[in-house]
């Protein structure tokens, strides 16, 4: 074949192969809702992989970081199927419990992958699943001690992974100590023989040979170790000489000593806490906003997955899961909707190839399945077995009730869901065939938990959590992310802000008033005297951030550093006492403010409450068209630019201050004097 030939098939595969990946990434997106954009990095990390195997000279490992329920096990499972490499894949649970491996294999990833599909030198893929259960670092920073899975740094650096010769030197001590043993029960049963032959007159009986020399496991590790050919029955046979010399030979001869699995595709997979401090740990949350979630997951950055692996894991270990970090934030308000329509259409086609019976679902039942199901800390887990719930047996109760009705797919059974929270029986699903009309009660428990709060406790919630929005916004130039007092997961309401990324003096102090706003609104509408305990966390937070602001940050009448310490070497001014009449007094001042705003704005708080008690939440853009406030100040609702920290106008500013030109000397000389 000419080089022109071999040049134009060369150009022909990679062509093919890259039109292939395409179509992967096409059908991924289509499967699995809200992950685009991973899905086109994980395509691009494993281009070269996929398209230039022989380019490849050590593993190549993207690193999958999410909150669970987000899809990344499910990720990796379709792209092997795709692929065409299901049948040489191999998943590893590193929590120690992975699928398949015995007691002798689960503490080594050699064993496993040579037990695979997977040849030596191959491609092949490679799943590391809960990766942040292997730690190597406990929680105080000291070494683990860890036994499981200690060649996966190995193979991770190079794909080149030693032969176990603490393995193949038990084999040959256990081999020594068999050989010992048969020779002392034979001369033992020499001895017995020769006692019973002499008595009956016959000499002493030939001596046993044993037939398997190795146990299955030994002969496995052998086999793997030296890369034999052989069966395993076979090598179990061989005679003691003859392991003996294969082992001489094998140590004589290290130049294919190492096993090569350089061409592996691995795939990194695990959850960090420490990464998703502010979403991972609120398992019961379903009542903020999904897009919160999703706008602060997505800001974390390949800088937050180093920090966190280093909480874990060795400096060296951490720089052998290279850089291709790929970080999935949690689902988005619409990937959920995405995925509630999607699964309840499956429902509906199921049931109709079933029963023969076409549903068409009301708008009614996907709000109350989002309402009910969504737990944005943990994925489509919950969502799935709520839906499963609401929908599964009532489908096959509504349906045997439409046959009944003369039902056969040409005309739709209209399903609306009735949540039940004003009329009486509790929520409902309601079917409609022609002129009939049948309900099927269901349960919508979180529902039941948001409307728990009496008519009292609302207004009392409703005014504290107004009180605590509208002078956020006032204060900060823009609505609270949420305002919310129909919760299920606590009794209560709260508020949800976007974080800054600086606080500037007038912003802490701006930060106390918001706080005392809620004891403030409590005050304005109910007197001094109906003030309830509803405040005392506001006042912690408030009296914490009044204390940061006097004996910490230097924005006080003192400059030191002032706090306890029982600590020689800390150099502090342990003079607390003296800055706690300053505390109150900001903690006063800011009540007061708080108070003022209120009553200036009183038309604009009053709607607010309304707002909150007809339905237990107001939106952004209500309370921004109140005060006239813009929602944010650079990106629609829900985008990951809504979240985006806020600062002042500091690059305003010192483009401000360099147009009033350079202080002159006798000013910053005259300020030097003051100040000493």
């Amino acid at each position: 074949m000419s080089q022109q030939d071999i040049s134009r098939d060369l150009h022909a595969t990679l062509a093919e192969r890259t039109r292939h990946l395409q179509a992967i990434a096409h059908s991924l997106k289509a499967e699995l809702f809200g992950i685009d954009e991973i899905i086109d990095r994980v395509i691009d990390s494993l281009r070269a992989w996929y398209v230039l195997p022989q380019l490849i000279s050590r593993p190549v490992v993207i690193c999958l970081w999410g909150l669970t329920g987000t899809g990344k096990t499910q990720l990796v499972r379709r792209l092997a199927q795709h692929l065409g490499f299901y049948d040489r894949f191999i998943e590893v649970q590193m929590d120690g419990f992975s699928h398949g491996s015995g007691h002798r294999t689960a503490g080594s990833i050699s064993a496993m992958l040579a037990e695979s599909g997977i040849a030596e030198g191959a491609p092949g893929i490679l799943v590391l699943d809960e990766f942040q259960r292997f730690r190597t670092v406990d929680a105080n920073g000291k070494e683990a001690r860890v036994e499981r899975y200690q060649d996966v740094w190995a193979l991770l650096s190079d794909g080149r992974l030693p032969p176990s010769l603490s393995v193949l030197s038990e084999i040959e001590s256990s081999l020594a100590w068999a050989e010992y043993d048969q020779d002392r029960r034979t001369d033992d049963d020499d001895e017995e023989d020769d006692e019973d032959g002499a008595k009956a007159g016959q000499t002493g009986k030939a001596k046993r040979k044993r037939r398997l020399q190795l146990s299955p496991w030994e002969a496995q590790e052998f086999k793997r170790c030296l890369k034999l050919r052989e069966s395993l029955l076979d090598i179990m046979t061989w005679k003691p000489d003859e392991i003996q010399a294969r082992l001489r030979a094998f140590r004589a001869s290290q130049d294919h000593w190492e096993t090569d699995y350089s061409k592996l595709l691995v795939f990194v997979s695990g959850n960090l806490d420490e990464m998703y401090a502010e979403t991972a740990k609120r398992v019961e949350d379903c009542d903020t906003d999904a897009d919160i979630f999703h706008a602060l997951t997505k800001k974390l950055s390949l800088i937050d997955v180093k920090k966190a692996l280093a909480e874990r894991f060795k400096p060296e270990q951490v720089a052998r899961l290279g850089n291709n970090h790929v970080i999935y934030p949690s689902f988005s308000r619409a990937t959920y909707v995405r995925l509630i329509l999607s699964i309840c259409d499956r429902y509906v086609s199921e049931i109709q190839e079933s029963s023969g019976v076409r549903f068409v679902l009301d708008a009614s039942v996907y709000e109350q399945i989002y309402a009910n199901a969504v737990f944005p800390a943990q994925g489509t887990r919950p969502l799935f077995s709520s839906i499963h719930a609401i929908l599964s047996a009532t489908l096959v109760n509504a349906a045997l009730w439409a046959l009944e009705q003369g039902a056969h797919g040409s005309e739709p059974v209209w399903l609306m869901l009735d949540p039940g929270e004003v009329t009486p029986g509790g929520p409902r699903l309601v079917a409609r065939f022609r002129l009939a009309r049948r309900e099927f009660p269901v349960a919508l428990e979180l529902n039941r938990l948001k409307q728990r709060a009496n008519a009292d406790f609302r207004a009392l919630l409703a005014v504290h959590e107004a009180g605590h929005g509208l002078v956020y916004a006032l204060l900060f130039g823009r609505a609270p992310q949420e305002i919310r007092i129909n919760v299920a997961s606590f009794e209560g309401g709260y508020n949800s802000y976007v974080k800054r990324k600086a606080w500037s003096k007038r912003n802490l102090l701006d930060s106390v008033c918001v706080s005392l706003a809620g004891r403030a609104a409590e005050r304005l509408v109910f007197g001094e005297s109906g003030c309830t305990t509803g405040a005392e966390r506001d006042l912690m937070q408030a009296t914490a951030t009044a204390a940061r602001h006097v004996r910490h940050l230097g924005f006080g009448t003192r400059w030191s550093r002032t706090d306890v310490t029982t600590d020689s070497n800390d150099n502090l001014n342990t003079d607390v006492a003296a800055t706690n009449r300053e505390i109150e007094a900001i903690l006063a001042r800011e009540h007061t403010r708080a108070l003022g705003l209120l009553e200036a704005h009183a038309t604009a708080f009053m709607a607010v409450v309304d707002a909150l008690m007809a339905h237990g939440s107001i939106a952004p853009d209500e309370l921004a068209g109140l005060l006239g406030l813009p929602l944010t100040p650079t990106a629609p609702t829900g985008s990951a630019e809504a979240a985006v920290e806020p600062l002042d106008t500091y690059a305003d500013q010192l483009e401000a201050f360099k147009a009033r030109g350079t202080p002159p000397a006798a000013g910053a000389a005259r300020l030097l004097r003051a100040l000493a």
